[in-house]
């Protein structure tokens, strides 16, 4: 993937990354145990991308889902987010109110998301993404769309971006 200038000065800007789950965090799967469990994969890639924006540009990522689930909120945990935001319906309202709480702009705030649910705040947030596999309809609207699939490292991808523009530029 090119990274043009324009992506650079959008990426350049981000002070806060915020993603989807399902679909970003995890393929899209939903497993089941004999026992009736549920289980989702996660990527150890996308992990290390929390921690590699933490580390080299001290932004924070947070989790805006319409899902929720413990499974979910262990994963967080792990990767010690504490914007995790789960069942939520209205995706808009939450970055408003992040955007509040941090004192930033829309402009400020970058977003990957895989479906039609996360359409309407790839439009206000200023540095957007979607997986290799999203549905036609957040790739229309993303900025980038990313070399991974879903659950596959592509936050990992969209944090790079990031990562390289903050301390390359």
């Amino acid at each position: 993937m090119e990274l043009n200038d324009q992506i650079l000065e959008k990426a350049k800007k981000v002070k806060l990354v915020m993603t989807d789950c399902d679909g970003v965090l995890t393929d899209t799967g939903v497993y089941y145990s004999h026992s009736g469990e549920e289980m989702k994969r996660f990527s150890i890639r996308d992990g290390m991308g929390v921690e590699r924006l933490r580390k080299f540009t001290s932004i924070e990522t947070g989790i805006i889902s319409g899902e929720n689930t413990d499974i979910m909120r262990h994963r967080a945990r792990k990767l010690k987010i504490q914007e995790i935001h789960l069942g939520i319906k209205d995706k808009v309202e939450v970055l408003e109110s992040l955007c509040e709480k941090y004192q930033i702009g829309f402009d400020e705030i970058a977003f990957i998301g895989d479906d039609t649910n996360d359409v309407d705040i790839m439009k206000l947030c200023g540095f957007t993404a979607s997986p290799n596999d999203a549905t036609s309809f957040a790739k229309e609207v993303a900025d980038v769309v990313v070399e991974s699939k879903g659950g596959y490292g592509a936050f990992r991808d969209f944090a790079e971006i990031i990562i390289y523009a903050k301390t390359n530029n």
